[in-house]
């Protein structure tokens, strides 16, 4: 640990980004021993533009970034007077007058595979005259945002409250593969924050639900519970699975199972939503005898309105129906302008009925065969159910608590479930998901699922990050888990070349699902070869179902949906004395860092020199 005077818990979310934070050495008693009872934590409240030259102090930061016009002049903020960009509200409402200079969901590109997350994308189709920057790039300003509220509110000119001094807990969906977690952090290190640790987002609204509880928490959760943490929020849906476990005469947690990436929540909502009263205004006009089409910016513009429509109706208490405006065409602005409403009912209907239907336990996703030719876009998932997805995975994880814990052999049964993220702030929406829970019970052994309540959807990740923090250091209840996934490593047979067959490969199991951060293992497996000097691509795979498999296991074969490829990485490991090509024999050991990475290292059987060896990391950096 460092000499932090803070831990920092950052949701970095896709709609709103939120800081919270505790002191670690609160309550410490004359002789210097700190309290095992954790302090409170605050949520740091974030001065932003909320609109043209009016600048605002809130608790959550809307994750957008308005790049301005020149004419605009400078988008100031209380440290600095001549920014040229703005970060929050204001660049949030900026969407709906000038969508083609706002970038969105930048945290959804960050995980997108099949673009560089390091090139100047964003925002997408904007216009040559528009100076585009790249997810990553995006992710940093929005820090930024957060380095320079904490400077100018907490640290106020002590290089030791600096926030890069402090222990930061930076939070990632479940779901992000290795490439996304390495690229958050990147971002966290060119903002300035030195001392980061990652924990997923249901982890940490879990968390936050144990700081609330207090010792209380073991009323509600005993041992044999299952707790289902749902985590629906602007980009992505998390599901995470968390059992209550009885280890040496001790109740302990331990984080089960966890869902797949689903690039699927709010924004798709919004889509929706726009699509809904785009055909309202459409029929309105027909009914006024005029032909309405709208065009690509009006639709992104239509896409913001309807997006903070949505936020207002599902979080705002008795607000019944929004108003609707975007810009129309023509030169007289008033007359041209759009204007439509949308009520209350409509929009739970659609969400409810398009995002969380009814089904059966035994659905699944579907999945379309997907178009040669697409406009550059967001991977989002195939099926919009978010119901089928949760079905999904509580019957992959059947098996998640071996056969005493196991309820049935063809689902995953919660006892439990714990809501998250700012879509599921809806009642409607919540009673939904526990009325498809109960009705999947029933089918197999019976009885219900109960809500464990939490005060705060859109601020307890960074609430729980916090906790976590302070966990990690004595002060509140962990929650063991280590990685979501087994890892392997392809290790390429050595046979002779046949025109058109690839040589066979072998996934070598590197880390076993279940494995802690700042732990290493030697990997057996006998004498392997690693080519040094020129470029090679190392193949690495993942798993969330082969939870039996230990370091060493090799896989020759394995049923489709077993492993998933990830990204390749391709490296230039240096020679430094070999023979360029040469290939070394070494032995393997593996490690997974604080930060939730998997570290391969090629260790020599015959150095060089003392500590030879070489350094694979599971990033997209090479």
């Amino acid at each position: 640990m460092t000499s932090a005077r803070y831990v920092v818990g950052i949701d970095l979310g896709t709609t709103h980004t939120s800081l919270a934070y505790a002191p670690i050495a609160e309550n410490a008693d004359s002789t210097g021993a700190v309290a095992a009872t954790p302090p409170p934590v605050t949520v740091l409240e974030i001065p932003q533009l909320v609109s043209r030259g009016s600048v605002e102090a809130r608790e959550l930061l809307p994750s957008f970034l308005y790049l301005a016009h020149e004419s605009e002049g400078p988008q100031p903020l209380p440290w600095d007077a001549e920014r040229t960009y703005a970060v929050g509200e204001y660049a949030r409402a900026r969407g709906v007058d000038a969508p083609t200079r706002v970038v969105a969901s930048a945290k959804s590109w960050l995980c997108h595979p099949s673009v560089d997350r390091r090139t100047n994308i964003l925002p997408p189709r904007a216009p040559d005259d528009i100076a585009r920057i790249s997810p990553v790039e995006a992710s940093r300003r929005t820090l930024l945002h957060l380095v320079e509220t904490w400077e100018h509110l907490v640290a106020k000119g002590d290089a030791d409250l600096a926030l890069g001094k402090q222990s930061v807990v930076l939070t990632v969906p479940a779901s992000f593969d290795a490439s996304a977690r390495e690229l958050t952090t990147e971002a966290a290190f060119a903002a300035g924050l030195d001392d980061i640790t990652l924990i997923e987002e249901p982890q940490a609204a879990f968390y936050a639900w144990l700081a609330a509880k207090g010792d209380q928490w073991r009323n509600d959760v005993k041992v044999g519970d299952v707790v289902l943490v749902v985590d629906v929020g602007g980009g992505t849906t998390d599901f995470s699975v968390i059992a209550a476990l009885e280890k040496n005469g001790e109740l302990t947690l331990e984080r089960v199972a966890v869902g797949d990436h689903i690039l699927l929540g709010g924004d798709n909502m919004d889509m929706l939503l726009a699509h809904v009263v785009e055909q309202k205004m459409v029929a309105e006009a027909e009914a006024a005898g005029r032909t309405l089409e709208l065009d690509r910016w009006q639709r992104t513009a239509l896409q913001y309105a309807a997006r903070s429509a949505k936020e207002s109706l599902l979080g705002r208490a008795g607000a019944t129906a929004m108003p609707i405006a975007i810009a129309g065409k023509g030169s007289k602005l008033v007359k041209s302008t759009l204007r439509a409403e949308v009520t209350r009912e409509e929009v739970t209907r659609a969400i409810v009925d398009g995002f969380f239907p009814i089904v059966d336990a035994s659905a699944r996703p579907a999945a379309r065969a997907r178009t040669a030719l697409t406009q550059l876009g967001l991977p989002y998932a195939q099926d919009t159910a978010i119901t089928k997805h949760l079905a999904a995975l509580l019957a992959r994880h059947a098996g998640a608590l071996g056969k005493e814990g196991a309820a049935s052999s063809t689902m995953l049964h919660p006892t439990r479930i714990l809501f998250n993220g700012g879509v599921m702030k809806s009642d409607v929406l919540r009673a939904r998901v526990v009325s498809c829970m109960n009705d999947w019970l029933e089918q197999g052994s019976g009885g219900t699922v109960r809500v464990l309540e939490s005060n705060d959807l859109d601020l307890a990740v960074a609430r729980g990050a916090a906790a976590y923090g302070l966990s990690r250091r004595g002060r509140g209840v962990r929650i063991r888990g280590g990685t979501a996934r087994a890892y392997y490593v392809g290790i390429e047979g050595a046979v002779p070349a046949v025109p058109g067959v690839a040589p066979p490969v072998t996934a070598l199991c590197v880390a076993p699902f279940g494995m802690e951060e700042g732990t290493s293992a030697e990997v057996p497996g006998g004498e392997l070869g690693v080519v040094v000097g020129e470029k090679v691509n190392f193949r690495f795979f993942g798993s969330s179902v082969r939870r039996t498999d230990t370091v060493g296991v090799a896989l020759e074969r394995w049923a489709s949906g077993e492993l998933d490829e990830l990204p390749q990485i391709q490296v230039d490991l240096p020679a430094d004395g070999r023979a360029l090509g040469d290939v070394v024999p070494v032995t393997l050991r593996s490690s997974i860092t604080e930060i939730g990475t998997l570290l391969l290292e090629a260790v020599p059987l015959e150095p060089k020199k003392k500590d030879e060896r070489w350094k694979v990391e599971l990033t997209v950096r090479s």
